[in-house]
């Protein structure tokens, strides 16, 4: 029997999708869990697998079509099945209100100058982008158009995406160069009959400049080795790398020429572990923007990268919170003598391991319980209280700062809590975590303390109203029974938004978070 698939929501945050290529064809067998189709949603592009068995019959989405979530994306069922009517009885308002809405944006990132030229603009890939930045031109200046056509792969503020072209004609002008970053609406591509002038229309439109990348240089581009011809009857189409955008994306991430990798998908397509199995050290043409002079004595040398989207985005979000959350700050220290004996005693059991941060973390979630202020969203009109304590976990990674989510920490026990952080972090370093599993913090803790920092202070991550900055277990002199005795001591510094959480607030909050790590047996209650 027949089994519709519809437009899945990948994130909580997703309205619609985006198909960026479809690995199953109409006719196809279907096995449960194998790949139908990579779906860009606001947050990344995600490879989306089937839950059902069957032949593909239907697909409801065309690659590089946009329909929101819950619409109709997909038939399986037995082969010569007749779906006429599950294809009619689909909600079609759905669809039609998608590709209006679709043709709403083309229209606004288009403007008309005469018959058959169209000028395309920067067009905006995702709900926050503000700039884009062109990683490559699939087409050059006097090529053709055909409707449908890749254009260009436009690095967002959330993934590298292909640009697709909904016109037919003369690419006749390139707006924004390989390697320059431009705003929405600027101007991006003109596309018209052969031996238009486009020289008004270029007068006409320059209103937003793109921002050139002095280092990018057209003797940067990876040069194509005969030794890989291979490869690349593999892996090319049309003169261009058969890729996935997520693994474009990565490859940049990493320096690695895409011309070296032979993939393993479908038809030679290389896919994101292709990228990630793929050693350094085979390389034979590795692009970096760095500089390789030899340093003479005496000479200064400077190098430079370009702020990838991420590090952008990690600026201005925590550029936001400093600026827009009056932050004050709370430092207490702590006794960690019964914490250390308290561990020391739990991990004797050499099946269980917990660590310092497993302690505070569960410390943390029991004091948020009576504190409510401590784990609250600030609006200009009210303040929500999150009855439910999700606690963000700040992990470095290669290229800024992630922060996974533990859901309902207050649920879970110590070891629970180890597990969830060491496979949280694990894979949040390989960036293999999942949009949801970085959503929805009520209150985050960042912990340096295992690098040896004594102390620090750190911006709230919003919409949180607090976060605690966590720093290394120190042995010193305190006073105890009227001697000196050695003691081991934590220092922890509590940003809060003054918005929500008054200095009253924080200390008695404080006061609780002190009074469960220096008596542990609580955390076992």
């Amino acid at each position: 029997m027949a089994t519709v698939v519809k437009m899945p929501r990948l994130s909580d945050t997703m309205e619609e999708g985006t198909v960026s290529s479809w690995l199953k064809n109409v006719g196809d067998k279907v096995q449960e869990g194998d790949i139908l189709a990579e779906i860009e949603t606001d947050k990344a592009t995600m490879e989306f697998e089937s839950f059902h068995e069957g032949t593909l019959l239907h697909i409801g989405v065309q690659t590089g079509e946009t329909a929101a979530v819950d619409v109709l994306l997909a038939i399986i069922g037995d082969e010569d099945e007749d779906i006429s009517s599950l294809i009619s009885t689909q909600d079609s308002s759905s669809n039609q209100i998608t590709e209006e809405a679709i043709e709403d944006n083309l229209q606004n990132n288009t403007i008309e100058i005469e018959q058959g030229v169209e000028i395309i603009n920067m067009p905006r890939l995702s709900d926050t982008m503000e700039e884009g930045t062109v990683s490559s031109w699939i087409k050059s200046v006097g090529d053709e158009v055909e409707e449908g056509d890749i254009l260009a792969e436009i690095e967002t503020d959330k993934a590298t995406m292909e640009f697709e072209s909904f016109y037919s004609g003369k690419l006749l002008h390139i707006g924004v160069e390989v390697g320059q970053t431009a705003a929405v609406d600027t101007l991006l591509a003109i596309i018209g009959p052969e031996g238009t002038d486009v020289n008004q229309i270029l007068s006409k439109n320059q209103e937003n400049p793109v921002k050139k990348n002095e280092n990018y240089n057209e003797n940067d581009k990876p040069k194509v080795d005969s030794d890989n011809s291979k490869n690349l009857q593999i892996n090319k189409i049309d003169n261009r790398i058969f890729a996935s955008p997520l693994a474009k994306k990565i490859a940049k991430e990493k320096g690695i020429d895409l011309i070296n990798i032979k993939g393993s998908g479908e038809a030679g397509r290389i896919v994101k572990r292709d990228v990630e199995s793929f050693s350094l050290m085979n390389q034979t043409s590795v692009g970096s923007n760095l500089s390789n002079e030899f340093t003479v004595v005496g000479k200064e040398n400077l190098s430079e990268i370009q702020n990838s989207q991420i590090r952008k985005t990690i600026a201005k979000r925590l550029s936001n919170s400093k600026f827009s959350a009056p932050h004050y700050y709370l430092t207490m220290e702590i006794n960690m003598d019964n914490a250390v004996e308290f561990r020391n005693q739990y991990n004797s059991n050499p099946t269980v391991k917990i660590s310092f941060n497993d302690i505070i973390l569960k410390a943390v979630s029991i004091s948020l319980k009576n504190h409510p202020y401590l784990n609250s969203q600030w609006f200009d009109d009210k303040i929500i209280f999150n009855e439910h304590i999700h606690l963000g976990v700040a992990v470095a990674i290669e290229d800024g700062l992630v922060v996974p989510v533990i859901k309902f920490s207050d649920k879970l026990n110590i070891k629970q809590i180890g597990a969830q952080v060491k496979d949280l972090a694990s894979r949040a370093r390989d960036k293999k975590l999942k949009p949801d599993e970085m959503e929805g913090s009520t209150f985050t803790v960042s912990n340096l303390g295992m690098f040896g920092i004594d102390e620090f202070t750190s911006i709230i991550n919003q919409p949180n109203s607090a976060i605690l900055s966590v720093g290394s277990i120190n042995q010193k002199p305190i006073v105890k029974d009227n001697e000196i005795v050695i003691g081991n001591l934590m220092k922890l510094t509590l940003a809060c938004d003054h918005r929500t959480v008054d200095g009253v607030t924080g200390a008695k909050f404080f006061q609780t978070l002190k009074e469960i790590i220096e008596n542990p047996v609580r955390l076992l209650i």
